[in-house]
């Protein structure tokens, strides 16, 4: 559609033993050589609850937690069945300022300016993109109008594509209101003379997916308490990174998702890339300081983590630096 708490960084698992809604925190930043935040949560599902629900609740997308959990049915969890929250994100290859869209992962990054006196913070939020035929434009772009409560005028290109697939076209206009595809929230972007929008909906269940006509989608609660945060002229980039890379201290996670639909014929040999991927970072010149004398990749578990494509960060290096530290730990 064209118009859509603070923390550590470091490693945990918590233990979630009952649902209650969870929105999205604020983390605190971590330093330039640190790329890892979040945690991994867990809790138990009820038979009467989706894992899309669940999803909602944690501030999850849709796809993200299907990924995460893939042996657990999205309809039917078992009763008590454990879920995982996957709250833990590398961050995406970008400068670490105001608005950052990674597209195959399908989430946003805040980055906003600190007060005098108070640490840098990240807010994270899932999102809905646009689908193959209307892709979310990249590259940098800055936030040139708000709107609450927002009219939308229906573009042709989407009342043509409801008439071709047998749907009602929309009215002319949609005034604000529950009807209203918009939601209560949108904020303008300057890429596409405008036409681009971050906005609120009233299909939540379609946020984590490829389902707009390439505006950027979030759950409403999302919208709203991002809309006062972002002023205008925030700067936006919308990046393609299915493969992230980041350090924490000396140890070397990896990310993977998969690619966009359109750029599947270029990752056919996604392993490969995933190679020349990381020889490409270990050579970054920020690299460099954390890479210790003996260090070296697990090729197993670097298989199994490409295999996967979870979407949750995984340890790939393995170091005596780093087996020293976790045998003092236990």
């Amino acid at each position: 559609m064209i118009m859509n708490k603070i923390h550590l960084f470091f490693p945990a698992i918590t233990f979630l033993f009952t649902i209650t809604i969870v929105r999205a925190e604020t983390w605190t930043l971590p330093p330039p050589d640190i790329d890892i935040f979040g945690q991994i949560r867990t809790m138990h599902a009820s038979s009467s609850e989706t894992l899309l629900d669940i999803a909602r609740q944690y501030d999850i997308g849709q796809i993200e937690i299907l990924l995460a959990n893939p042996n657990v049915d999205r309809w039917l969890p078992e009763d008590n069945a454990t879920v995982i929250l996957p709250s833990r994100y590398i961050i995406p290859q970008a400068e670490r300022k105001g608005l950052v869209l990674n597209l195959p992962e399908m989430r946003i990054y805040y980055f906003p300016e600190p007060k005098k006196g108070e640490k840098p913070t990240v807010i994270t939020h899932p999102v809905g993109i646009g689908r193959m035929d209307w892709v979310t434009p990249l590259g940098i772009s800055r936030i040139i109008e708000k709107k609450k409560d927002p009219t939308w005028i229906p573009p042709k290109s989407i009342q043509m594509d409801r008439i071709a697939n047998g749907e009602q076209p929309y009215p002319s206009i949609v005034p604000p209101g529950p009807t209203n595809p918009l939601g209560r929230h949108a904020m303008r972007l300057s890429i596409g003379s405008g036409s681009y929008l971050i906005h609120g909906t009233i299909k939540p269940f379609g946020v984590g997916m490829r389902v707009s006509a390439g505006c950027v989608r979030m759950y409403p609660e999302d919208i709203e308490a991002l809309f006062d945060k972002v002023p205008v002229g925030t700067q936006v980039q919308v990046v393609n990174q299915p493969i992230k890379l980041g350090w924490l201290l000396d140890s070397l996670f990896i990310e993977l998702h998969p690619a966009l639909e359109e750029d599947e014929s270029k990752y056919t040999n996604y392993q490969q890339i995933v190679i020349n991927a990381i020889n490409e970072f270990l050579l970054l010149e920020s690299s460099k300081r954390n890479i210790s004398i003996d260090f070296k990749i697990d090729q197993k578990i670097l298989k199994r983590a490409i295999i996967e494509k979870s979407g949750i960060p995984v340890l790939i290096s393995r170091s005596q630096t780093q087996l020293h530290t976790q045998n003092f730990s236990h």
